[in-house]
C-alpha cells in the first residue's frame, strides 16, 4: 500500500465489515465510486478551475485567465505532492504526459483541430501551458487507478509489441495530416492483441475482472464527458464551437480510445502491469 494519506482512509474502509448480503454489496459500491474519484482527484480539480474561472474569473483581471490556470495547475501539483495525496512516481508520470500532451498539442493547433481563444503569457505558440495538464490528468488517474485498485493482468500481450503499436498510434496522429489514415488498422490490432486480456482489481475483499478493451472504453467515455465540459467552459475550443458551444462529436470517442491506450503504455512503462497469479 503507498504512503499516501489515502492509505489510512483506505486500510480502515477495507477494514468496515457490514451485515451480509444486500449491505455488502451496496457497501462495496460506494466504496468502489470513493476510490474512483479519489483516483480521478487530479483531473476533477482541473475541470472545477475550468468552470469556475469560467464563471466567476473577473473580465480584465491583470492576469491572464489561461495563465491563472497554468499556475494553479502547478499549484494544485504541489500541494498534492506536500500533502502526501500523491506519490513520487506518480507525479512522474504526470511529467511525461505534460511533455506527450504539448508536443501534441503544438501540432495539432498549428493545423487548426482546435485553438485556445483567449491571450495569455504563458504559452508555447499557440499553445498555454496548462493544456499540457489536461493530458497529465489522464496519466495522473491512470496511475492512481492502477494502485487503489491493485491491477493485475491476464493474457497480457508482449510488452514490445504493446509499445510498438503505441508508438504507430501517437504517429498517425501527425501523419494522418499528410498519409493516409491508419486508425481502423490500429484499432483492428488493438483488438488481436487485447481481446483475451483481462484486468483484475480488487475493490475490496474480492477479486474482480473485466475485458481490459471494454476498461479503456469507459475511460475514454468519462474523457469525452470531460471534453464536454472543458469546450463549455471555453478552455479550447473545435472550429464548430467558435460561434457558440455545442456538444463534442461523440466520434471523438475514437481519437480518445487511441490516445487512451497511448496512456495506458506510458503509466505500464513506469509501472510493469503485473500478472495474475
Amino acid at each position: 500500500m503507498s504512503h499516501t494519506r489515502f492509505a489510512v482512509v483506505r486500510a480502515r474502509l477495507e477494514a468496515y465489515e457490514p451485515r451480509p448480503g444486500w449491505q455488502a454489496w451496496i457497501y462495496e459500491f460506494l466504496l468502489f465510486g470513493f476510490k474512483q474519484g479519489w483516483a480521478c482527484l487530479f483531473g476533477g480539480l482541473m475541470l472545477a478551475l475550468l468552470l469556475g474561472t469560467h464563471l466567476f474569473y473577473p473580465a480584465g483581471a491583470p492576469l491572464a485567465r489561461y495563465d491563472f490556470l497554468t499556475l494553479g495547475a502547478v499549484a494544485i501539483q504541489a500541494g498534492m505532492l506536500a500533502l502526501r495525496l500523491e506519490t513520487l512516481d506518480e507525479a512522474k508520470v504526470i511529467l511525461a504526459f505534460h511533455v506527450v500532451g504539448t508536443v501534441m498539442e503544438l501540432f495539432k493547433t498549428y493545423f487548426g483541430s482546435w485553438l485556445y481563444p483567449e491571450p495569455s503569457v504563458l504559452r508555447i505558440g499557440g499553445v498555454p501551458l496548462f493544456s499540457g495538464f489536461m493530458y497529465a490528468a489522464v496519466g495522473s488517474y491512470l496511475a492512481r487507478v492502477s494502485r487503489i485498485f491493485d491491477f493485475r493482468f491476464s493474457h497480457y500481450p508482449s510488452e514490445v509489441l504493446a509499445g510498438l503499436v503505441a508508438v504507430a498510434i501517437y504517429v498517425n496522429f501527425f501523419a494522418h495530416h499528410w498519409l493516409p489514415d491508419i486508425r481502423i488498422a490500429l484499432f483492428a490490432t488493438l483488438g488481436v492483441l487485447f481481446w483475451r486480456t483481462r484486468v483484475w482489481f480488487r475493490v475490496w475483499r474480492k477479486d474482480r475482472w473485466m475485458p481490459l478493451l471494454l476498461g479503456w472504453l469507459l475511460v475514454a467515455l468519462f474523457i469525452w464527458f470531460a471534453e464536454n465540459i472543458g469546450t463549455f467552459s471555453r478552455a479550447w475550443l473545435y472550429p464548430s464551437q467558435r460561434d457558440g458551444w455545442a456538444m463534442v462529436s461523440p466520434a471523438k470517442l475514437g481519437a480518445w480510445y487511441l490516445l487512451m491506450y497511448i496512456s495506458f503504455i506510458l503509466v505500464a512503462a513506469v509501472h510493469r502491469p503485473r500478472k495474475k497469479v
